[in-house]
């Protein structure tokens, strides 16, 4: 067992024997093994627990019993006692996840405070495949088939490479105490009901059904691996980040066989579920303008892409911002900086869409930012006559997204900019212009 776990802690690059890991410790026999295979290992070590204050004195006892443990290994000590019951509630979630959420809260808190470089939980093999069964019951991608990651950022799993069986037998070779959770017998908890009903079934038709399960579980991560090789290829050639806006071409989409797998992982990061998906690929090939809501995000179908982009706060679209004379920049909706320009510059204008060129003695401050409306019009520049500003968008083909994106730089009621695309002829240079008046667009804020 010692050496299987050196061998393995190595071979993973979970840690270096510089480095300081914090063993999470229930007093389990799980966790008292973790622990013992650190301290032959003579590697630097703490112990946290968490008392979720479930079981009354057996929760209370279990505390007892770790913090011994710890001055026994003479290993820094900590304890974290959690009103469990109680957040659960406030929560609105189930004891268990309460309780999760709670203890990786708390040790990703430990690992910085404390200066450690890890902290380690004492899952298994068993445990993998416990996992497996649970996500496939709840339903589940590829990535919820693969096992359980041996290293998460600061969360490592050193127990990985060996099973309960060992375990115990290493457990009763050492004499090694430990506590017994009672919760860990009732079936009402769906790990439990898998590791005491479901898998012993599976161990009656299979008596070599864990090592199987673990040969499976890696072909699984294996594959995986390659899907998502796959899967980042495609992605490059389909999904295209445009600041706050992402794009994903229908017709390269559309090429993709299957696509609603590919949807779904090109999706699923931006809250869309696995019915909005469904509902998406009928609509793929219809009209444009469709719309798709996840918690947090907005995917409408346009006419060659579709377009995604944070919820928006609509109210934004009735707001006012104003320039004053004096006014040499602002951030606020856009980053806008404003000068006097010099006759040489008058003469030598940037062809830039991101600069606009105005006679300064024409505008009647404070000028004033907003988004466009319908029924908006202007002169556009080089053209003669008025034209609405929705028929500008149609003759440029500006997406329903880039639309809503648009800002309107005004003069009084006038129209002087659509900023980043068209000034308006009647504020343009002129030769009997005296002084130039230049507006830079940077970016948006973000």
């Amino acid at each position: 067992m010692f050496k299987s776990f050196k061998r393995y802690f190595s071979s993973q690059k979970l840690f270096t024997r510089k480095d300081r890991i914090l063993l999470t410790v229930s007093g389990g026999i799980d966790s008292i093994v973790m622990c013992e295979l650190f301290h032959q290992a003579g590697l630097q070590f703490g112990i946290a627990h968490c008392n979720f204050q479930l079981r009354g004195q057996e929760s209370a006892d279990d505390e007892i019993f770790v913090k011994n443990l710890a001055a026994q290994y003479e290993v820094p000590f900590y304890v974290n006692r959690f009103n469990t019951l109680d957040i659960a509630t406030e929560m609105s979630v189930s004891i268990q996840m309460a309780a999760r959420f709670l203890r990786y809260d708390w040790f990703e808190k430990l690992v910085e405070t404390e200066h450690y470089q890890y902290y380690a939980t004492a899952h298994h093999q068993n445990d993998e495949i416990e996992t497996f069964f649970i996500n496939l019951l709840r339903g589940t991608g590829i990535a919820g088939l693969h096992g359980i990651s041996p290293k998460q950022h600061h969360l490592i799993r050193p127990m990985l490479f060996t099973n309960r069986t060992k375990i115990e037998k290493f457990a009763g070779d050492l004499q090694l105490e430990f506590r017994e959770d009672s919760s860990n017998s009732s079936a009402k908890y769906l790990r439990n009901a898998v590791r005491h009903k479901i898998i012993p079934e599976f161990k009656h038709l299979a008596g070599d059904f864990e090592r199987i399960m673990i040969e499976n579980i890696e072909k699984i991560r294996d594959t995986e691996i390659i899907f998502n090789e796959m899967l980042e290829i495609k992605r490059k050639e389909i999904v295209v980040v445009n600041h706050s806006m992402v794009m994903l071409n229908i017709e390269k989409l559309n090429a993709l066989h299957p696509i609603k797998i590919y949807l779904y992982h090109f999706l699923s990061p931006y809250g869309f579920n696995n019915e909005t998906i469904e509902s998406l690929i009928l609509s793929l090939n219809d009209i444009s303008g469709k719309q798709f809501f996840s918690t947090s995000h907005r995917l409408l179908k346009d006419r060659e892409n579709l377009i995604i982009t944070e919820v928006q706060n609509y109210c934004q679209l009735k707001e006012v911002f104003l320039i004053q004379e004096n006014d040499i920049q602002t951030k606020d909706p856009l980053f806008l900086e404003f000068r006097i320009t010099s006759e040489s510059e008058m003469i030598k204008i940037n062809p830039d869409k991101n600069l606009a060129y105005l006679d300064f003695d024409k505008l009647v401050f404070p000028l004033s930012i907003r988004k466009w409306q319908q029924g908006d019009f202007f002169y556009p520049f080089g053209m003669h006559g008025k034209k609405k500003i929705s028929d500008f968008f149609t003759d440029q083909k500006i997406s329903i997204i880039e639309k809503e994106n648009t800002w309107l730089l005004c003069s009084g009621d006038d129209i002087v900019w659509i900023i980043g695309r068209r000034i308006d002829e009647r504020f343009r240079l002129t030769p009997k212009t005296k002084r130039g008046y230049l507006i830079e667009f940077k970016h948006f804020e973000m």
